[in-house]
């Protein structure tokens, strides 16, 4: 790809951007529906039914519900969830990525409810929580004194090795019941999140997840793909600030992309505030020092020397910051960061000089626009930062739908040394144009040259 050729508006002011960045090196030197969103798998095997979770089931089976998102003109299931009645008018909590369809598009779909007893009826949306993946739902016609799960009180915190019992219908076969333990929070998760050691499928997002009295301590969202018995919960309090924020809202019946993308931007200022105010490692290869995230808020992974290059040494890292938002239909809202340092005497200048060109020009930018975003707007500057000069490209594409948001991206390599150089990509999702100019900003200044020693 030629990356030379920026175009488009944002031209003059991504290049101002690296532009700075040369004067700046003077004084400086980061489970889900069963129609396929986040987390679906294969069902597992069903385990075998202690007697207390069949309790847990005989008690709250009237109180739990299929979510079925219907197309309005053949009336065919576009997808199906779980969730739980919260009041005794009919409410009922459920995750944001099974009603978003609801939300994003409710000309075109509606939403039932299908209690244990198969009686369909209608539902529509009030109110949704992006950040933590939930929404509110309302009967449209509920009976009095419907059933309804109370939520574990906040004075009785969760022990680990906590028994839980996860409730939903997976893969639309039938209402079950799994068994599981408390196993604290997620580790780097960017939002609290319960570790559940226990099984997800696909349908049982929404669901409740109950304690030995049958209250409510959390809700389905997610499994690894990767690993068994990995599975996620939203904590019980996210839902219940939800439902005591929206219990009297007005049903959502047009389109509500600005709302979710006044969520994503809340989210998006967090996650550059972050981001921006943790001091980035410096990681050393010979004489160069690239940024990494700190380690209690990203995940890195790093590879040593690749034994398929016999004439060069390439050492590889990989960060990503587990922050990740479901926007409707795709993800968005988190940061990846990665590197190549390369290390090449026995190539020679030429040689080598053609291979790390190509492996950076090598690198993808979403030139074609999609339904999500424009095509990317794209500036490259040789800049001088920590040291030594560098060659770096930014480019940002807009998202569509929602306004204000955008992905960037900055690519950079070092040009100070003939047969050894880092190069250096950051990803950031949907975040603001001035969010995303201070991130490039703050990534860039982290590279730095020191001497070989």
């Amino acid at each position: 790809m030629n990356h030379s050729k920026p175009f488009g508006p944002l031209r003059a002011l991504l290049g101002a951007l690296l532009g700075a960045l040369c004067l700046q090196a003077a004084y400086a030197q980061t489970p889900a529906p069963a129609r396929g969103a986040p987390g679906a798998a294969p069902a597992a095997a069903p385990a075998q039914i202690s007697r207390d979770a069949q309790r847990a089931y005989e008690t709250t089976r009237d109180k739990l519900v299929q979510i079925r998102t219907l197309l309005r003109n053949s009336n065919t299931q576009a997808s199906v969830g779980s969730g739980f009645f919260v009041s005794a008018n009919g409410l009922i909590i459920t995750n944001f990525h099974v009603a978003s369809q609801l939300a994003l598009e409710p000309e075109r779909y509606r939403g039932v409810y299908v209690p244990v007893d198969g009686k369909e009826a209608e539902v529509e949306l009030l109110a949704f929580d992006v950040r933590n993946d939930l929404a509110l739902l309302r009967v449209k016609a509920p009976a009095t004194g419907m059933p309804q799960l109370a939520f574990r009180g906040a004075d009785r915190p969760l022990a680990r090795g906590e028994r839980i019992y996860s409730l939903g219908n997976p893969l639309d076969i039938g209402f079950a019941v799994t068994e599981g333990t408390y196993n604290g929070l997620v580790q780097r998760s960017f939002y609290p999140r319960i570790f559940f050691g226990g099984a997800l499928n696909p349908g049982m997002s929404g669901g409740p997840a109950l304690d030995d009295a049958g209250q409510v301590v959390g809700v389905n969202v997610s499994k690894r793909l990767d690993g068994d018995l990995l599975s996620f919960l939203i904590p019980a309090e996210f839902a219940q600030a939800l439902l005591a924020k929206s219990a009297t809202a007005q049903p959502i019946t047009k389109p509500a992309h600005a709302e979710v993308a006044r969520q994503l931007g809340e989210h998006q200022a967090l996650l550059t505030q972050r981001f921006t105010a943790a001091p980035l490692t410096a990681q050393k290869h010979g004489g160069y020092s690239v940024p990494v995230p700190d380690d209690a808020l990203a995940r890195c992974w790093g590879r040593g020397r690749e034994p398929d290059f016999k004439a060069f040494d390439l050492e590889r890292t990989d960060c990503q910051i587990d922050s990740h938002v479901f926007a409707g239909d795709f993800n968005t809202g988190y940061i990846r960061l990665r590197y190549e340092a390369y290390n090449a005497p026995k190539l020679g200048p030429l040689r080598f000089s053609a291979m790390y060109s190509q492996s950076f020009a090598n690198e993808y930018f979403a030139t074609r626009g999609s339904r999500k975003a424009t095509p990317a707007e794209c500036s490259e500057r040789f800049i001088e930062t920590g040291g030594m000069p560098m060659r770096a490209v930014v480019c940002m594409s807009a998202y569509r739908k929602l306004p204000g948001l955008y992905d960037v991206s900055v690519l950079t390599m070092s040009v100070n040394q003939s047969t050894r150089g880092v190069q250096g990509r950051m990803d950031a999702q949907g975040v603001s144009f001035e969010n995303g100019l201070k991130l490039v900003s703050h990534y860039l200044a982290g590279f730095k040259w020191e001497a070989a020693k």
